[in-house]
């Protein structure tokens, strides 16, 4: 092949290329009805704060009528009130999905007594979960706030697996799972993109350690929802939902608010595990609760 065509062919092929590269960026922005696989079902999920009540029993009322099925209780303190969690919850269509932190210390600390403290914290949360019957344990390696920390290396993220691994191995023995959670860089410096934790989880490759995708922390770090949640694959294990300016219930940041395209990512994995609210609030909670739950099952329906 002489120069002239050679260059000729190359750039036919470098066109072809670049419309590829173009369509598949643009698929983030379709609005085409894709064909899902597998029947995926949107399962909401209620933080202890989220439905208006005075107790537990006034909220799980509230949310059986609403159709919510989850409730993602806070592991602080949970040990006291195992008791009450389970006779709120006995007779009702409602299942404990993960339990929200709770632990003390932080895994990633440079002191080895601080990360014993968040081993030991982690196991009676995991323990308490399994006895719950919950999807998992929430935890972050290390907000920005915790120091003095170990730096963000090959070798940090080498102990890091390996302390995760011997959680799952723990979290399998009760039935449940550690949930790696990914926050935005104002949060925590290590852990950011739902990629991150996938491959952190695709490593170990222990069935007792999985991630989550929050669509708050993903409106500033990920480029693409619905890419944010493939990336997670049979790794993802939760969604938290909350407004995309403010954290505050789904719909009162207006426009702003739209999750069709993470919900196709989630439709795409066959996804069939608990999005659960983890936000504020700006209105009356009476009003502001039941026009998210609308909101969220119209885009799904849309998605």
């Amino acid at each position: 092949m002489d120069r002239r065509k050679f260059l000729k062919t190359s750039l036919a092929g470098a066109a072809v290329i670049g419309v590829g590269n173009s369509l598949s960026a643009a698929g983030c922005e379709s609005k085409g009805a894709p064909v899902y696989p597998i029947k995926a079902e949107l399962k909401i999920s209620f933080q202890e704060g989220t439905a208006p009540g005075a107790n537990l029993n006034e909220k799980f009322d509230f949310m059986e009528k609403h159709g919510v099925v989850g409730f993602e209780p806070h592991g602080r303190g949970m040990k006291a009130r195992m008791q009450e969690f389970k006779d709120a919850l006995k007779g009702r269509n409602i299942k404990v999905s993960a339990i929200c932190a709770g632990f003390e210390g932080f895994i990633l600390s440079t002191d080895p007594a601080i990360r014993k403290k968040c081993r030991d914290t982690m196991e009676e949360l995991i323990i308490l979960g399994g006895e719950l019957g919950s999807t998992g344990v929430i935890i972050v390696p290390a907000f920005n706030s915790q120091v003095p920390v170990m730096p963000h290396t090959q070798e940090t993220r080498d102990f890091l697996c390996e302390q995760f691994n011997e959680m799952g191995n723990t979290a399998q023995k009760y039935g449940t799972t550690v949930i790696l959670e990914p926050l935005n860089r104002r949060e925590a410096f290590y852990l950011r993109q739902v990629g991150d934790a996938a491959s952190i989880c695709r490593d170990i490759d222990n069935p007792g350690v999985t991630c989550l995708g929050d669509f708050w922390h993903m409106t500033w770090e990920e480029t693409c929802d619905m890419a944010a949640f493939l990336s997670a694959g049979k790794y993802l294990q939760h969604v938290h939902m909350a407004s995309r300016k403010r954290r505050s219930m789904p719909g009162e940041d207006g426009e702003a608010d739209n999750y069709v395209n993470g919900f196709k990512g989630l439709k795409l994995l066959g996804y069939d595990k608990y999005v659960s609210f983890e936000c504020g609030l700006q209105g009356k909670r009476e009003e502001a609760v039941p026009a998210a739950l609308e909101l969220l099952r119209k885009q799904w329906k849309e998605a």
